[in-house]
C-alpha cells in the first residue's frame, strides 16, 4: 500500500540528473509504502516511467523533489494551478528558494517521510484584458520591448492613482520575489512572512521614482501611456507576452499560493547573509 509520494523534477545536466537518480534508489531501499513519480525529462535519462508534474499535482503527491536552482522550483511551480509543497535541492547558483545541500539530501528525505510543516508563499495574479496568465512565484516584469527605448507607465493601486513614470521597466514582486529580479533593481529584502507586493522601477528617469511596498491585499493596475511603444510581460522568467497602451493589466494576490517544504526554523536572514556575503 503507497503511504506516501514523492516527485522528482531536476534541472538538465550529469550533476542533478545522477543525485536524482541516486536519491530514487536510496528512497526506494529504506521503506516500502513510498511511490515515487519522475518527470518526463528525468524519466528518459534514468529509465523510469515519466509523469508530468501536472499529474504530480493531481495525484497530489506528498511532495516534489526540485534538484537544481531557484529556475529549476519555478518551472516546476509555473506548471501547477494550486502547487503541492517543493523541496529544493541546490544544484543551482545564487539560489534563495533552495534550502537543501546535495550533502545533506538523503538525511533530509529520510526525515521528512515522517511529516513535515508545509511553508506557504503568496503568488500574484494577473489579468491581461481579462484574461488571466499564469501565476507569479517570484515577479511580474514590465520591461521595454526595444533596448534603449524608456516606456511611460500609470500605476494605479486600489483604483487610486500611485505614480506615474518614465523608466525601462517596473518589477512587481511577492515578498519571496523580493531578493530575486526586484533586488537586483535596487528594491527592498522582505521577509516572506510579511503579506506585501513590491513595486521596483527599473532605471527611471526620474530620481524621485522610488520602489514601494504596499500591502498584500492591494489590486495594481499598470497602464502604458505611450501609443507607439511596446513591452514585454515576464512572469518568473518563465513566460512572457506582449502587451502595449490598448491593454488592461491588472495585478492581484492569487487565491493558491506556492507551497515549499520547512526544513529548518528561522533560516531567512541567515540565508540572506550568508547568499550576499
Amino acid at each position: 500500500m503507497i503511504e506516501i509520494k514523492i516527485g522528482f523534477v531536476s534541472r538538465r545536466g550529469e550533476g542533478p540528473v545522477s543525485l536524482a537518480a541516486k536519491l530514487i534508489q536510496e528512497i526506494e531501499s529504506w521503506k516500502e509504502g513510498v511511490g515515487i513519480l519522475v518527470d518526463e525529462d528525468l524519466a528518459v535519462k534514468i529509465g523510469r516511467p515519466p509523469s508530468s508534474v501536472q499529474e504530480m499535482e493531481q495525484g497530489r503527491v506528498d511532495f516534489i523533489v526540485s534538484i537544481g536552482g531557484d529556475g529549476t522550483i519555478l518551472r516546476t511551480i509555473h506548471k501547477m494551478a494550486d502547487p503541492v509543497p517543493i523541496l529544493g535541492i541546490n544544484m543551482g547558483t545564487l539560489g534563495f528558494l533552495v534550502d537543501v545541500e546535495p550533502a545533506d539530501a538523503e538525511t533530509t528525505i529520510k526525515r521528512l517521510l515522517s511529516g513535515f510543516v508545509v511553508d506557504e508563499r503568496s503568488r500574484l495574479k494577473m489579468l491581461i484584458n481579462g484574461v488571466c496568465m499564469p501565476r507569479a512565484t517570484n515577479e511580474i516584469a514590465l520591461i521595454t520591448a526595444s533596448p534603449a527605448k524608456m516606456i511611460e507607465f500609470e500605476i494605479l493601486v486600489d483604483g487610486s492613482l500611485m505614480e506615474d513614470f518614465r523608466a525601462d521597466g517596473v518589477i512587481i514582486a511577492t515578498a519571496t520575489g523580493s531578493t530575486a529580479y526586484a533586488m537586483s533593481a535596487g528594491g527592498p529584502i522582505v521577509d516572506p512572512r510579511v503579506d506585501a507586493i513590491v513595486l521596483v522601477p527599473m532605471a527611471p528617469f526620474k530620481l524621485s521614482s522610488r520602489p514601494w511596498v504596499m500591502p498584500g491585499g492591494s489590486v495594481i493596475e499598470v497602464r502604458l501611456k505611450l501609443p507607439e511603444k511596446e513591452a514585454l510581460v515576464v512572469v518568473d522568467g518563465q513566460s512572457s507576452t506582449s502587451v502595449s497602451s490598448q491593454d488592461r493589466i491588472v495585478i492581484s494576490k492569487a487565491k493558491t499560493p506556492a507551497r515549499f517544504v520547512k526544513v529548518a526554523e528561522g533560516g531567512f536572514y541567515a540565508k540572506v547573509k550568508s547568499k550576499l556575503t
